[in-house]
């Protein structure tokens, strides 16, 4: 047997911050190992990017196979002094287990490795095939996402690994254990808008072509659109606009060019191509010939429809905590944006109200509480 606690305490008090791994994997590697999974370590490296070594297990190859899914890295601890704990102590205090990771997402993993354990030595099993369960555990997830899940799968595929479902342990829980179980998630698409103009001086201001007035108007048009009103799945898309710069170090000088950052998370309506031809549209309105869109990052949306896998959730879920989960694809992005390339993926983990803040904890009986309830997917997948 394998106790939640105790792993989830081991993996906190690596100060796995993205991409270090401080040895994370090690402790995962250990763990799956002693229950007689083949641990595959998988360092990617990309140029520009930092090298992140990345964990494949395997245990069983024949048969339904299950993939449980989650990263070891963690958000750095911000100002330290402010902890009232030990930020990487991986401290019990008061019924709750605190650390930089305890919700996002350490917890989540020792839980998955703990109910891998009792299924495996529970007599629910004798009368059943071996079952085939795999691990994809990154450190990469936090930070760029390039050398992590992404390159995982990629090289899943080149090898015909194939699971039937995945598990992402991301924090999806609002208040409760048994809240809410993901089945999608709405896309991302964040851009620099670059507005020229001409420069000048402030006083004759016919002389010049003043970027920052037009980029105001993009801006306002995007902001002021309603953009869809959600779908049967998906809450409306939202557009943020996350930074306006000038750069321009004095008061009386028109700039010549002037920028501004913006998110879009959009719903199964829309592709990161059709916001792309939106935001083109509205710029050529108010500045055309004269602007420039700069992507930086673009991830579509996806959506396991109800079906197997979130049946077995919400009766796995709804047996070892009494509540009936929401099939949710609130939020922002997961490494399950990857995963869905290869097989079926929902998401449930612990609560997430204090992921990524100054003494991230989470409930003792919430982790015994998670393990139960993956416990009861793997009784229920292999039933």
């Amino acid at each position: 047997m394998i106790d939640p606690i105790t792993l989830a305490t081991n993996l906190i008090r690596c100060p796995s911050v993205t991409p270090e791994d401080h040895g994370a994997l090690g402790v995962m590697q250990t763990a799956l190992e002693s229950l007689g999974f083949t641990c595959t370590r998988l360092p990617f490296s990309e140029s520009g990017h930092p090298t992140v070594d990345n964990l494949y297990a395997r245990l069983g190859t024949v048969g339904p196979h299950l993939a449980f899914a989650g990263h070891t890295d963690v958000v750095p601890v911000g100002d330290a002094a402010a902890w009232s704990v030990e930020p990487f102590g991986g401290i019990v205090k008061d019924g709750f287990l605190y650390g930089r990771g305890a919700e996002d997402m350490k917890t989540a993993l020792a839980c998955m490795v703990s109910a891998v354990a009792t299924f495996l030595s529970s007599s629910l099993i004798a009368h059943r095939s071996s079952p085939s369960i795999s691990f994809i555990i990154t450190g990469d997830e936090e930070g760029y996402a390039i050398n992590g899940t992404r390159k995982m799968v990629k090289w899943m595929q080149e090898r015909g690994i194939k699971p039937d479902a995945c598990i992402v342990g991301e924090p999806t829980n609002p208040e409760h254990i048994g809240d809410m179980v993901k089945i999608g998630r709405r896309g991302s698409l964040s851009v620099k808008l670059i507005v020229r103009g001409k420069q000048g001086h402030a006083a004759y201001p016919h002389l010049a072509d003043n970027p920052v007035t037009r980029l105001i108007d993009i801006v306002h048009e995007l902001k002021h659109t309603v953009i869809d009103q959600g779908t049967d799945f998906f809450q409306p898309s939202n557009l943020e606009i996350t930074s306006i710069d000038v750069g321009n170090p004095v008061k009386n000088v028109i700039p010549a060019q002037a920028t501004a950052n913006v998110n879009i998370r959009f719903n199964d309506r829309h592709s990161s191509e059709s916001m792309l031809r939106w935001l083109d549209e509205v710029a050529t309105t108010y500045a055309p010939g004269a602007f420039a869109w700069e992507t930086l990052s673009a991830f579509e949306p996806f959506l396991t429809p109800p079906g197997r896998l979130s049946t077995i959730m919400s009766e796995a879920v709804q047996a070892a905590t009494g509540r009936t989960p929401q099939l949710s694809t609130t939020g922002g992005t997961s490494d399950a944006r990857f995963i869905k390339d290869i097989c079926p993926v929902a998401e449930f983990g612990t609560t997430g109200g204090r992921a990524h803040m100054v003494d991230e904890r989470v409930s003792v009986d919430d982790v015994r509480l998670l393990t139960n309830c993956y416990v009861e997917v793997l009784q229920r997948f292999f039933g």
